[in-house]
């Protein structure tokens, strides 16, 4: 089956890949759903933008606790890495992802768009002006801004908030061009992320599923269904590929 995926993917004009949670377990970060999620662990309200804005100094203790000091350890896994390879050898033209974690720029990708935005930058709520996370001070209790001294929020989704004009307009035009739509650790049960992979669909691509177990997709629009972990399946279709450098 990797070497029929293979052979698509070469005579594809344009293939995409759009990846979630699944791809980054393996780099030690945990989904946020099911069983040993973290919202098992902690209270999902606290990322609820009404809530954050009314109890900054409670959510950002949270905030630090998981995006900053547990996530900023993680590095890139063997998917990530194939991924940025495929892309380097013109067979993947973007990534769409639902995860905020950068792993992918670290391994080298280059054309990401961040459906729920990124932990790399925060934002002003005061004057809109975004800085690094290595510009901003996170031993305070509330992080402010250096220039008008508003408070500064993480720029990914939070609940209650929409998604990002551009990602989300860039993510469906990759849909409605892609050839071949590589879908890897995603469940399809957040929207409106879930719907990117139903818009490939239904413009024609070949819809390769690459997860641990089936999900809302697999029935429903996949052509091939690969079951494996992430750095697993990625790493087995790379060398069907015939992508020989280590990834």
């Amino acid at each position: 089956m990797y070497d029929r995926c293979a052979e698509i993917i070469k005579k594809a004009g344009k293939v995409t890949a759009f990846t979630g949670a699944g791809i980054s377990v393996e780099s030690g970060i945990p989904p946020f759903r099911g069983d040993g999620g973290l919202w098992s662990t902690y209270d999902p309200s606290l990322l609820e933008i009404n809530y954050f804005l009314r109890h900054p100094e409670e959510s950002w203790k949270v905030i630090k606790e998981i995006f900053y000091e547990f996530f900023g350890k993680a590095k890139p896994n063997a998917a990530h890495g194939g991924l940025a390879l495929m892309e380097e050898k013109g067979l993947l033209k973007a990534v769409i992802t639902q995860n905020i974690d950068n792993l992918h720029q670290e391994a080298g990708s280059r054309e990401v768009y961040e459906f729920h935005g990124t932990s790399q930058y925060l934002v002003c709520l005061g004057c809109s002006q975004r800085f690094h996370v290595s510009e901003v001070d996170l031993g305070v209790p509330v992080p402010a801004c250096g220039g008008c001294g508003g408070l500064l929020k993480p720029d990914f989704v939070f609940f209650g908030e929409p998604i990002p004009a551009e990602a989300h307009a860039r993510s469906i035009r990759e849909a409605e061009t892609a050839d071949v739509f590589i879908m890897i650790g995603t469940t399809g049960e957040v929207a409106p992320a879930s719907m990117i992979p139903h818009i490939a669909k239904r413009r024609g691509a070949t819809i390769i599923e690459m997860n641990t177990e089936e999900s809302n997709y697999t029935s429903l629009i996949a052509d091939f269904f690969l079951c494996a972990r992430a750095t697993e399946a990625v790493t087995r279709l790379v060398e069907a590929l015939g992508l020989l450098r280590g990834c």
